[in-house]
């Protein structure tokens, strides 16, 4: 599709492998109503759950950096092991006793091993189609949307089977990623290695103003896009309350969830004309509308309050692969490793106090105000994206 000396197989198995292991991240938010009955979890169990996951991928992410993980070994290989273990403790929760703690330690330990399946997947992207990277990252992050929103089908499919049956069924699916990517992909022609990650240097990558602006951007969308996936089912289940539908929780969420991979790969596109810095801050634009309206949805009829979160989650990740793309252009040359290294991690860092907040707020206030509380970082990030529209040309 980019080049005809790659093998036409690459990228779809890419995108397959990317999917199949990132299905990982939201088992345990798929199935937390179940276990909730059947272990007696509090009533804040997914803030936590969802919590324990994203810290264990930013710890993963800075052992990876720090030890240089993918460059000491074949990309391709360390993807496979991080599957298998990721898949392996993953379905592992299946056999525990019933214990919170250990259900937040082995949902942690499995955010570890995502930073060796979502990062590297990138990277091994990057070694195969180098410069001409800019939509196979859409189709990439697409994949990581359908990946995430798979455990909610699977809960809707499995529904007259247990919640065993997601954990084991993206475990399964997550060792076929894994098998995929090694065997069929393999190393890439472009495979370099990067600068490292040097500690000291963290702060001064931010001293670069563009860098700066793409980071800030990114870390005001970050603080909406996880918290609303993580929140989707306790929204969709007050509107049934309050309105008396039965809409399917799990069902929609994943239609909801879904519809951004649509929304990444589309933004790819339009980056090649409009470029991503255009792109990204249309797609922060719509979904913080979306948050400071999303009181009103509440009394709309059924499937037109369907149809804006659908949208919603067309716009809320379609910038996504964007911020990744500005965040590569604009980190400095000498410290590219560092800079990159640094921004996701403060991304997903900042997913934590967000998705809290809202566990928090959950129990005092009614669930339609929830989301109207993310409005502060697609805010933020608005504000730093329009700095980079200003000083870059398309």
């Amino acid at each position: 599709m980019f080049s005809k000396a790659i093998p036409k197989r690459i990228l779809p198995v890419i995108v397959f492998a990317q999917f199949a292991g990132t299905s990982l991240w939201f088992a345990g938010n798929a199935i937390i109503k179940e276990l909730q009955l059947d272990w007696q979890l509090p009533a804040d169990a997914l803030a936590s759950i969802t919590s324990a996951v994203q810290l264990g991928f930013i710890f993963g992410t800075f052992l990876f950096a720090i030890l240089s993980i993918a460059d000491r070994f074949r990309p391709s290989f360390v993807f496979f092991v991080c599957a298998v273990l990721g898949a392996s403790l993953n379905a592992a929760v299946v056999f525990l006793p019933s214990s919170y703690l250990l259900l937040l330690l082995f949902r942690f330990f499995t955010g570890i091993f995502i930073a060796g399946i979502y990062p590297v997947g990138m990277k091994i992207a990057a070694d195969w189609f180098d410069g001409k990277l800019g939509k196979a990252l859409g189709y990439l992050v697409g994949a990581l949307v359908l990946g995430s929103a798979f455990p909610h089908l699977l809960n809707y499919l499995g529904t007259s089977f247990s919640w065993e049956f997601v954990l084991i069924a993206t475990s399964i699916m997550a060792l076929f990623g894994g098998l995929s990517m090694l065997l069929f992909v393999g190393e890439g022609p472009h495979r370099n290695k990067p600068s490292k990650f040097d500690p000291k240097k963290v702060f001064e990558v931010f001293k670069t103003k563009d860098f700066r602006s793409a980071a800030f951007g990114y870390f005001g969308h970050m603080w909406e896009l996880y918290t609303f996936w993580a929140f989707l089912p306790l929204i969709i289940a007050y509107y049934n309350e309050t309105q008396g539908t039965q809409f399917n929780p799990s069902f929609w969420t994943f239609i909801v969830m879904g519809a951004g991979a649509i929304g990444c790969v589309l933004g790819g596109y339009f980056s090649v004309s409009k470029g991503s810095a255009k792109v990204a801050f249309a797609f922060l634009a719509a979904s913080g509308m979306l948050c400071l309206l999303s009181p009103l949805f509440f009394i709309l009829p059924p499937f037109i309050f369907l149809g804006i979160l659908v949208f919603w989650g067309f716009a809320v990740i379609g910038d996504s692969a964007q911020f990744s793309s500005l965040n590569a252009q604009t980190a400095p040359k000498a410290s590219t490793g560092t800079a990159l290294t640094i921004a996701v991690s403060i991304g997903f860092l900042i997913t934590i106090p967000s998705i809290q907040l809202l566990g928090y707020l959950s129990t005092i206030i009614e669930a339609k105000w929830l989301m109207m509380t993310l409005l502060i970082g697609p805010i933020f990030g608005l504000i730093h994206t329009a700095r980079l529209i200003g000083n870059r040309k398309p």
